[in-house]
């Protein structure tokens, strides 16, 4: 049975094997400048599910807005875990294959099979505080954002009150790792070796490999901390609710949270920023309208931070678009391109500050996000008091001109250069008016420590620098 594509062309047969396909390469340099293009193009040879080729390893892309919902809201049928992969079952994927590394690591997003109800059920209940606005946890992470975002935006002032500065590096990065380190309940400011780390982990430079040593190790003694003495923090949390983690297990947590709580929210704050002070009109009527977070769906709408999910499993032959799906095969969903969907795209109106909420930036079904809500308020509350602390924003590089980083997962700024004028006067912080007094000090460390810390001495060096 042939399978036909969008304009009636033949693409193949319907029952071809995914490894007899030779399937084009992905991640190639037009992908990481212009990937709309590189997903309209498979879109138009395959219709809405595509082979493809990642480094050097077969695998099926999922194009489509409603294909993309039947996989991600059917986890028996698309499950997740790598057991599931008939290829790495076979010996069919290298041993040196450059994805490998970060799909091994067996955490939440990862794991697959029956440990995975009661460690998301683990997860739900860790987070609840955090993310619940009526508990007293919430209320702190909150002051917390904001002090840290204030920290930030005062050291950027060091350079002068008008300027020029790289809020990627100086803001949009350093805020949810900050942020991160406050879940985790690091003491003071020791965390902040391990956020270094974190960076170069997230950035794969050559020293990538010995920073993930050290950072597993350095959460691996965070984790035996919170045994022996538990705190109001995620990892307390997580391991009174799932007793039965082992150490290493609730490193390799720590480790996920840590570095997808970092990145996305990074990459999502400075694709806000972008899209207000480039000129958009809507996205500028909703954040005046003090809309943030609608300012933020749009966002991610255009520019999801996390343009392809980690890859989940046929469970049985099952046919997805113009193909069936053998069992075993990966199959990746790829939100970026379901935005560009014409069945999605079409039905967002340009020209209106109300949208639907309806995208798959945290993933849709049993497996949506966990930290949804918290990374949408450490995003939200760092734009609102960037902008609140700011007369004046603008880039310094035309928008067509900035430059993008692209992995298998993520699409983000390398940098995110911009003209700045302070306010004279910063507004009041979100707690001045608390009858509990102190805030700011309960969640900010210490100023010669954080003077003495790995990350502010970094962080001082870019304006030392003149960056």
């Amino acid at each position: 049975m042939e399978s036909q594509r969008g304009d009636g062309g033949s693409v193949g047969l319907d029952g071809t094997r995914l490894e007899t396909l030779a399937p084009e390469p992905l991640l190639t340099r037009d992908y990481e400048t212009r990937p709309a293009l590189v997903y309209e193009r498979l879109r138009q040879r395959h219709g809405p599910v595509a082979p493809v080729d990642l480094l050097g390893v077969p695998a099926w892309l999922v194009l489509g807005y409603r294909e993309s919902l039947q996989v991600l809201q059917d986890d028996d049928g698309w499950p997740k875990g790598l057991e599931n992969w008939r290829a790495r079952s076979e010996g069919r994927v290298p041993a040196d294959w450059p994805l490998g590394p970060s799909l091994e690591v067996n955490h939440i997003l990862i794991q697959g099979g029956p440990g995975y109800r009661p460690l998301r059920s683990a997860w739900d209940v860790a987070l609840k505080p955090f993310q619940d606005p009526r508990h007293p946890q919430a209320k702190r992470l909150k002051a917390a954002v904001t002090a840290y975002a204030d920290e930030l935006i005062t050291l950027v002032g060091q350079g002068g009150r008008t300027g020029v500065a790289d809020l990627s590096a100086q803001f949009s990065r350093p805020l949810p790792l900050m942020v991160a380190s406050h879940l985790l309940g690091f003491p003071g400011s020791q965390g902040d070796d391990a956020l270094m780390d974190m960076w170069r982990v997230l950035d794969a430079g050559p020293d990538a490999e010995a920073a993930l040593e050290r950072l597993l190790a350095t959460l691996a003694e965070l984790a035996a901390l919170k045994l022996e003495k538990p705190g109001d923090d995620f990892p307390s949390y997580l391991l009174a609710a799932h007793p039965d983690l082992s150490l290493d297990h609730l490193a390799r947590e720590l480790f996920m949270l840590l570095g997808m709580t970092s990145d996305h929210v990074g990459i999502l704050i400075s694709n806000t920023v972008v899209e207000v002070i480039s000129g958009e009109g809507s996205v500028r009527a909703s954040l005046s309208a003090g809309m943030v977070r609608e300012t933020m769906n749009r966002v991610v709408m255009r520019k999801p931070p996390l343009v392809n999910f980690v890859p989940r499993f046929a469970a049985r032959d099952t046919p997805l678009g113009n193909y069936t799906i053998r069992a075993g095969d990966p199959v990746w969903v790829s939100p970026g391109a379901a935005h560009a969907d014409p069945l999605f795209a079409d039905h967002v109106a340009a020209g209106t500050t109300i949208s639907t909420r309806a995208h798959l930036s945290w993933g849709a079904g049993p497996r949506q996000c966990p930290a949804r809500e918290l990374a949408s308020t450490v995003a939200a509350v760092g734009v609102g008091r960037l902008f609140e602390r700011f007369d004046y924003l603008d880039l310094a590089l035309p928008a067509d001109q900035l430059p993008w980083r692209s992995s298998p997962f993520m699409r983000g700024l390398r940098s995110l250069p911009v003209h700045y004028e302070l306010a004279s006067a910063p507004p009041p912080r979100p707690w001045a008016d608390d009858p509990a007094p102190g805030v700011a000090e309960e969640v900010l460390p210490d100023p010669s420590a954080r003077q003495r810390s790995s990350l502010w001495r970094y962080l001082t060096g870019l304006i030392r620098g003149g960056r």
